[in-house]
């Protein structure tokens, strides 16, 4: 039965995929401006690496800190009454993604690897995926931390990293959203059109909607830019990093070097 559970829910979760990629495609919110395929592949390609390294190294350390903190009561959640520790747990690892994230844009090592997400011209799901792979080394001590002082259990910690992922898969499609459903979404979670404002090339909008998943991080800071009359349309926004060299940088192999030379400065 628990195979079949975990088959049921691999199926399911393969068809929301599928869903989700059918829909962008048929409702797009930005007009796409490069060779999908070309992005598509590196995109992929970077992402299948940093798989690689997620699933070999920081899943089984992450699992491992998890179980010692619910057998031995330790971190924030633990310290909760029993019916509030999925939920404190979810909240602190969602929290310290928040600052992680931030962290990435203000410290310039960080930037380094974060820059290979943020060089994508255009964005669509294969956007998610798009990160250097020595990216998920340098932040392993940080997510060690994370899951270590939040306490999250094997359950709530399994349960954040799906929460995760689907969201970050939502949030970079190019999916526009039924009338007013984007904004709605936005006051609890992350959605197409709020990240797609964090991607632009001017740094007053990059450097808003940090959150990956709940939305109210970004409120709660002041971070927060998609209400109309504070955050432009979705098609005017130029998607990218502004500097000469990123669009020399977003296939594969001048994707993997360019953390390791000299950085070009960011224009605006």
């Amino acid at each position: 039965m628990a195979s079949f559970g975990k088959i049921a829910v691999m199926a399911g979760g393969a068809l929301a995929l599928g869903a989700l990629m059918l829909a962008e495609r048929k409702r797009p919110l930005r007009t796409q401006h490069h060779s999908e395929t070309k992005r598509i592949i590196a995109n992929l390609a970077l992402g299948a690496g940093c798989m690689a390294v997620v699933t070999a190294i920081e899943v089984p350390l992450t699992r491992a800190i998890a179980r010692r903190n619910e057998t031995g009561g330790r971190g924030l959640a633990q310290r909760l009454p029993p019916r509030l520790q999925l939920a404190g747990a979810m909240l602190a690892m969602d929290y310290g993604f928040y600052i992680w994230h931030v962290m990435t844009h203000k410290v310039p090592f960080l930037w380094r690897f974060h820059r290979v997400h943020h060089v994508d011209p255009d964005m669509d799901m294969s956007t998610a995926v798009r990160f250097h792979p020595v990216d998920m080394l340098v932040s392993l001590p940080f997510r060690l931390v994370q899951v270590r002082l939040s306490g999250a259990g094997p359950r709530s910690l399994d349960l954040w990293r799906n929460f995760f992922n689907a969201s970050v898969l939502f949030h970079h499609s190019n999916l526009r959203l039924p009338k007013h459903w984007d904004e709605r979404l936005s006051l609890v979670l992350t959605t197409p059109r709020m990240h797609g404002i964090h991607h632009s090339k001017l740094r007053a909008e990059q450097d808003s909607n940090w959150t990956s998943g709940f939305s109210f991080w970004d409120r709660l800071h002041g971070t927060f830019r998609a209400a109309p009359g504070n955050a432009p349309p979705p098609d005017a926004i130029d998607i990218g990093v502004a500097d000469w060299r990123a669009l020399h940088d977003v296939p594969v192999v001048p994707a993997l070097d360019s953390p390791f030379r000299a950085q070009p400065e960011r224009v605006c």
